[in-house]
């Protein structure tokens, strides 16, 4: 990303603005060849997003139960989200990635003494593929946005790679 822009992160229509890390998990099933030491990659089998992240402001309430509507954690608000979640998925949007078809799993907030106008949330995604369009679409979003950002200069193009290493090069 272009230094000094802060990109939000997109969960559905819940821009995330001060997150402090996200980490993309993707996992592959392996199957043995019968009769053989030799192991075949088959296909993939997982996804999962993990985003921690600060809500902040006066609308911190209002994105925490943007962020449960679309997990379904409400009984007043899943059947109104769930005949739409049967379409579609959320899709997630940020710098790394371009994931359609995600479902919340896990949501977890938390609020301190430290950080009484603040609340701290944990949310794990995984990716539950609807339909096989869907995905090839997803997977063209997300190779676009690497084609795009590869154009785009960045920090660490400013930074000589001796200082970004700690000066070991």
């Amino acid at each position: 990303m272009a230094g000094g822009v802060n990109v939000p992160v997109l969960i559905g229509a819940v821009p995330l603005l001060t997150v402090t890390s996200l980490t993309l998990n993707e996992g592959y099933q392996v199957a043995r060849i019968a009769g053989s030491k030799l192991a075949q990659l088959v296909s993939p089998t997982t996804r999962t997003i993990n985003v921690e992240a600060v809500l902040v402001g006066r609308t911190r309430l209002l994105i925490k139960k943007g962020l449960e509507a679309m997990a379904l954690t409400s009984r007043a608000l899943a059947p109104a989200t769930a005949p739409a979640m049967n379409l579609a998925g959320l899709p997630v949007v940020c710098g790394m990635t371009i994931s359609l078809d995600m479902q919340i799993t896990s949501l977890r907030f938390t609020q301190s003494n430290q950080k009484r106008d603040a609340l701290d949330v944990s949310i794990t995604l995984e990716h539950v593929p609807r339909s096989s369009l869907t995905a090839v679409v997803g997977e063209a979003l997300d190779m676009a946005l690497a084609a795009g950002l590869a154009a785009v200069p960045t920090v660490s193009d400013m930074v000589p790679a001796r200082r970004q290493l700690g000066g070991l090069v």
